[in-house]
């Protein structure tokens, strides 16, 4: 894809902030379609389905913050001229052709493409079925706006494909692609790393943990809990598991009221033997294996341990990588949690539900990065480009 003027691509921008607000009947209308014929049993994946003027008022920002931040395209990184003659600039690039694959959110189809195409590069969107008509609505108004400034609707597209077909379009693309990037669940990431032969760049599970330390405030450790729990459980950054450490002063009874807490917030609690002992009512853990689960439902298990490396232990055996957080005053004993705990995201005293790219000053995000390559955590502007190698010489040869 040819580089694009910084003009022009903020151009298209504005064209499309002024097109969602024009059109903001039209989207939700479209919206409504979706709903109709969803199964609203699952709550975390309706209300990420869900269009309302808050939500599109939210777009709009997210492009306005976006066409505000600097092209992150062709700046230098480094530069070295050598004895020889030689001038290396290392500079950076375009990915290409990105593709991503998400479930219900109509609004990643503003958030995602904003930020792959002011990163000059092109991308394929495939959202899932319960979202078409949505996503059809807002591909019409970029593929508008695109026009508006003289450019090919191609740099934006929309697949339809059904799984089959995806598995195929993976397997062999029909036109080149440089990197994918699945946002959904476990199965999904699973069946994208399968099939694809080229760069996936892993939008990870949450399942995220909160270890409460001896040295923990307990009015501030409720805070935090109930907000990383129940402040919106379809988001990735919803907290999952808490660990709770036995030296914690009244250990027994900080137990008892926070289950009593998270219970009067309608939350499921389950725990494991030792908590077992002081909450006999609630369901006993037997399959280790709800550790590594994503709930997105008001559910949690509560844990207990011995130490703050227990906890880390636990942590990184279980936990998808995205955040965890622990709760402590002890500065000494957060540092060594936070520099030990293999997360994207760590915390000493603050909620799960901070991890998203507005919030932690990104802007808006492609999607939390669980891997390690290129990039870990809130996908950004900046981080949707590659690097490139420009050396200048004047006929030299190796010797």
């Amino acid at each position: 894809m040819k580089l694009i003027s910084e003009k022009i691509k903020n151009s298209v921008l504005k064209s499309m902030e002024i097109l969602l607000k024009e059109n903001q009947e039209a989207l939700l209308n479209a919206n409504k379609k979706d709903i109709a014929s969803f199964n609203q049993e699952d709550q975390a994946m309706y209300d990420r389905l869900i269009l309302n003027k808050k939500k599109i008022d939210g777009m709009i920002t997210a492009i306005e913050v976006v066409r505000e931040q600097e092209d992150p395209v062709n700046k230098i990184i480094s530069r070295k001229e050598f004895e020889n003659g030689l001038d290396v600039v290392n500079k950076t690039a375009p990915f290409g052709t990105i593709m991503i694959i998400y479930e219900s959110r109509p609004d990643v189809t503003v958030e995602a493409t904003v930020l792959a195409f002011k990163a000059n590069n092109k991308i394929l969107l495939k959202g899932g079925k319960e979202a078409v008509h949505s996503n059809r609505a807002i591909i019409k108004l970029w593929h508008k706006a695109l026009e508006e400034n003289g450019l090919s609707t191609d740099y934006i597209q929309m697949l339809t494909m059904n799984r089959l077909e995806t598995q195929a379009f993976l397997k062999n693309p029909t036109e080149p692609l440089d990197l994918i990037v699945p946002r959904g669940g476990e199965q999904l990431i699973k069946f994208v790393k399968e099939h694809a032969t080229c760069a996936v760049l892993v939008s990870g599970r949450g399942n995220n943990f909160l270890y409460v330390d001896e040295a923990a405030d307990w009015k501030k450790t409720i805070g935090v809990i109930l907000n990383a729990k129940t402040q919106k459980i379809s988001a990735c950054n919803a907290l999952d598991k808490i660990l709770v450490s036995k030296k914690l002063p009244d250990y027994a009874g900080r137990i008892l009221d926070l289950n009593e807490i998270l219970k009067d917030s309608g939350v499921e609690v389950l725990v494991d033997d030792e908590t077992k002992s002081i909450l006999t009512n609630e369901k006993l853990i037997t399959d280790n294996s709800i550790w590594y689960q994503e709930f997105l439902e008001m559910k949690c298990c509560i844990g207990s341990v011995d130490s703050v490396f227990e906890a880390i232990e636990k942590i990184n055996e279980y936990s998808g990588g995205h955040s965890a957080t622990i709760m402590t005053t002890n500065n000494d004993v957060a540092k060594t949690f936070m520099e030990q705990v293999d997360c994207a995201v760590v915390y000493q005293n603050a909620s799960t539900r901070f991890t998203d790219g507005g919030q932690i000053g990104v802007g808006a995000e492609l999607a939390i990065s669980t891997d390690k390559l290129h990039h870990r955590g809130p996908l950004g502007l900046k981080e949707l480009v590659t690097n490139k190698y420009y050396v200048f010489g004047d006929g030299h040869v190796r010797v």
